[in-house]
């Protein structure tokens, strides 16, 4: 009976392909948005100094709402300790964490941990990704471009270093450039076109050379999105030729081969 019951709400929890599943995705994610508004209202002085009391009541609501749902994964899941340090299983946790550590400083002094601490319960707003099917795509995605996007990132770092350090010996101390990596965090700044402006080249010859690294900016600026999207797109043809719905009932994975046998992410044979 036991392993029934525990089979019955694993397929409900864990999957999506059953009327019961969604309806459950769907509480879930209403809880979820309402969680994290009540964090942010309570961050407003004037809602907070009227709704205090109430506030703190909703809070402790969602936080012992998501305790029950996280060690109740944790209990139908066949492998408790894999969920446990899964990603989902991560922001679980940073998601209960912060209102029960908040019990631990109810000192003046640290009001400020508190702050973060309760900051901090935005993160659940991360547990709306594992119910959006797109989610899954755009992190399979960034997964197979992570090399790619690593060499364009190291050399984007590399720019900046040599565009800083150019700066910093071009304009110097006098114009506001005062270590190599202050001009290096101007290279940064100017090279993603955010362009703050406190500090910038007076000399003809620096702002030639800033004309260069803005326009760098702008060729470079796209490479990492067409990176994603060209991964995106041979996700998405390969998935509508060869994929369907069917879930593993170890890791729970949703998406296989029409004509897999086992699952591509743990082994286990397919049902």
């Amino acid at each position: 009976m036991e392993q029934t019951f525990r089979e019955k709400w694993r397929h409900i929890i864990f999957g999506t392909d059953t009327p019961a599943g969604r309806l459950f995705d769907q509480l879930l994610i209403l809880l979820i948005l309402a969680s994290v508004c009540s964090v942010m209202l309570d961050s407003v002085p004037r809602i907070h100094n009227r709704y205090a009391v109430e506030l703190y009541i909703a809070e402790w609501f969602f936080t012992i709402a998501f305790t029950i749902e996280y060690f109740f994964r944790i209990y139908i899941s066949e492998t408790p300790l894999r969920y446990a340090r899964s990603f989902y299983g991560i922001v679980d946790i940073i998601s209960i964490l912060p209102t029960y550590l908040s019990l631990l400083f109810p000192g003046v002094n640290y009001l400020l941990i508190i702050r973060l601490l309760r900051a901090l319960r935005i993160f659940r707003v991360l547990k709306l990704m594992e119910y959006i099917g797109e989610a899954r795509i755009l992190m399979e995605a960034l997964h197979n471009a992570r090399r790619k996007i690593m060499v364009f990132l190291y050399a984007v770092t590399v720019l900046t270093m040599v565009f800083g350090s150019l700066m910093y010996m071009v304009e110097g101390e006098a114009n506001g450039f005062t270590s190599i990596p202050k001009s290096v965090y101007w290279a940064i700044v100017t090279i993603t076109t955010v362009g703050y402006g406190d500090i910038s080249p007076q000399t003809p010859l620096g702002q030639a050379l800033a004309s260069f690294v803005m326009l760098t900016g702008y060729a470079i600026i796209a490479i990492p999105t067409g990176i994603v999207t060209a991964e995106l797109a041979m996700i998405s043809k390969k998935e509508n030729v060869t994929s369907a719905i069917i879930e593993c009932p170890n890791c729970h994975k949703d998406y296989h081969a029409a004509d897999a046998k086992f699952c591509d992410n743990c082994g286990t044979p397919l049902t």
